[in-house]
């Protein structure tokens, strides 16, 4: 209803992947998400692993900085990854999981995935976590692209506390291939994704949780993306 609507606080975030390049490239960007509005809406940023510190300290409007990835154990004997507790240490208060290129590239699993996110909420911190089907899934229509996408929450789904767990929808054949999900096939999958909680984990998280569009999103389509009831 658009009563639920009007509770869920919107939620932006950007992430930067792999970039920039430059260490010296941050501040026009941090500039950015410093001018933006954070009243109304919850803003994140994902720096690379690397400028998550210098992020950090140069956010100064509220908004979260969010590191892209995690480990599942804490401090000690894991080379290249980084813990939550490092996180917390930094005041750092959201991190993001499950992207698809961390599932397709680095291989990970729903298992792991459930794992992590238990970590992540263990600690007392919040997640963005990552859901998403590939082109030849979207093709076969509404109920391959669910059949994906319940495999991804099916592991999770005791741990969607909507006050702490966003989920972001990453239609994976639109992220940076110049094809965007049209408003309409956005809106019908958030619909079933919100329909397959309340039927298998509760009403009340259905209507609470907040579902992100994560595919390619600008200044241009997100009014409209942005108006759809389930986005």
């Amino acid at each position: 209803s658009l009563d639920t609507m009007a509770a869920r606080r919107p939620i932006v975030g950007g992430n930067w992947k792999c970039n920039p390049q430059k260490l010296s490239d941050l501040d026009g960007l941090i500039e950015n998400i410093n001018k933006c509005d954070v009243s109304k809406c919850d803003v994140y940023v994902c720096p690379s692993p690397l400028h998550v510190t210098y992020c950090v300290d140069k956010v100064t409007n509220g908004a979260a900085v969010c590191p892209q990835n995690c480990n599942f154990k804490g401090c000690g004997a894991y080379t290249g990854e980084m813990s939550v507790e490092q996180m917390k240490d930094l005041k750092i208060e959201w991190c993001l999981i499950g992207h698809s290129e961390r599932r397709e590239y680095f291989s990970e699993s729903d298992e792991l995935l459930a794992t992590k996110l238990k970590y992540i909420l263990d600690a007392g911190m919040k997640c963005i976590f990552c859901i998403g089907e590939k082109l030849p899934e979207r093709e076969k229509g509404l109920e391959a692209t669910m059949a994906v996408c319940i495999k991804q929450l099916e592991q999770v789904k005791g741990m969607l506390a909507p006050e702490r767990v966003v989920i972001a929808w990453e239609p994976v054949w639109a992220i940076g291939t110049g094809v965007t999900a049209t408003a309409e096939q956005a809106q019908e999958t958030h619909a079933e994704i919100r329909k397959w909680i309340a039927a298998n984990v509760s009403e009340e998280c259905a209507a609470g949780i907040r579902i992100q569009y994560g595919g390619s999103a600008n200044s241009k389509n997100a009014p409209e993306l942005s108006a759809c009831p389930d986005i």
